[in-house]
């Protein structure tokens, strides 16, 4: 059912700083403003590549408050697309899951899923705007890796038989990455169940419990990216290099409105989701042209 990581919700006290702030690093650019009457706020939705984040800036009380209150600015949901929002839906109800509809898209609620609060919507093919080319994955940290994949399977309409599992001792975690349409695309939940509770994937589950951490977005060039961050003075950290250069970062959280952000270059994760050679061939073939 589900078709693409379509895009995320950042909850923010000051929308118009946030997308000033994600223009900086992606060359993110606004589409449209409008209320979700549903979630207490105010959206500022910013176009990066062909995905959208939709920036929720308190308008009362309701959940992005509750959220802003408890938590701070940081990431609020998951959006997916879908081809059918009311196929999807009857799914849901079948599942008993807890769900609004409001404005076009569908609402699920936290305590559907394991901590992940979701919005589904119709997909839409975008020309893509800015440095990336997609968001491609969320990360929900959990307790238990097989109950989650087992309900989301069920909630929406994924493959098992797609998914490729997932161990990281460098991060602390075991898990799965449950590919919606592999081996056409990365687009994927990352399922991670803490293994090493006191690193910084850990420390965020102790506090958080069952939750979103970040998300992921694939670029074909990492280093401009990176190269706006430093000018700016921004934080990240970069990760591995080879022979086609820079193939990754992680934009820290008080550079993106509270979020970790990772930044893949293109086909690189596949190295880790199912086909490494498929990465190590791109690699090969951006290094030959360098």
């Amino acid at each position: 059912m589900l078709k693409r990581v379509d895009r995320v919700q950042i909850a923010v006290r000051d929308a118009a700083a946030a997308a000033r702030t994600i223009g900086a690093a992606l060359g993110a650019e606004i589409l449209r403003q409008d209320e979700v009457a549903a979630l207490g706020a105010r959206r500022t939705s910013v176009q990066a590549g062909i995905s959208i984040i939709e920036l929720l800036e308190p308008a009362g009380g309701g959940p992005v408050g509750d959220f802003l209150d408890r938590w701070g600015s940081g990431l609020f949901a998951a959006g997916f697309s879908v081809d059918d929002l009311d196929a999807a839906a009857r799914r849901l109800e079948d599942a008993g899951a807890d769900f609004k509809s409001a404005g076009g898209q569908i609402l699920i609620e936290p305590s559907a899923t394991f901590g992940m609060r979701v919005v589904l919507s119709p997909h839409q093919e975008r020309a893509p705007v800015g440095l990336i080319k997609w968001i491609y994955e969320v990360t929900n940290v959990i307790g238990d890796w097989r109950a989650a994949a087992e309900r989301y399977k069920k909630l929406f309409g994924l493959d098992p038989s797609r998914f490729v599992p997932i161990t990281s001792h460098e991060f602390g975690y075991t898990g799965s990455l449950t590919m919606f349409d592999a081996p056409s695309r990365l687009d994927r939940i990352e399922l991670s169940q803490i293994t090493e509770p006191e690193k910084a994937m850990g420390r965020f589950h102790s506090k958080r419990d069952d939750s979103l951490y970040m998300f992921y977005v694939e670029t074909d060039d990492v280093a401009a990216i990176a190269s706006r961050l430093e000018k700016q003075g921004a934080r990240f950290a970069a990760g591995r290099r080879d022979d086609a250069g820079l193939s990754g970062i992680f934009i820290h959280p008080t550079a993106f409105c509270g979020v970790l952000v990772g930044v893949s270059r293109t086909e690189n994760a596949w190295l880790w989701s199912g086909d490494p050679e498929r990465a190590r061939r791109a690699a090969a073939a951006l290094a030959a042209k360098r």
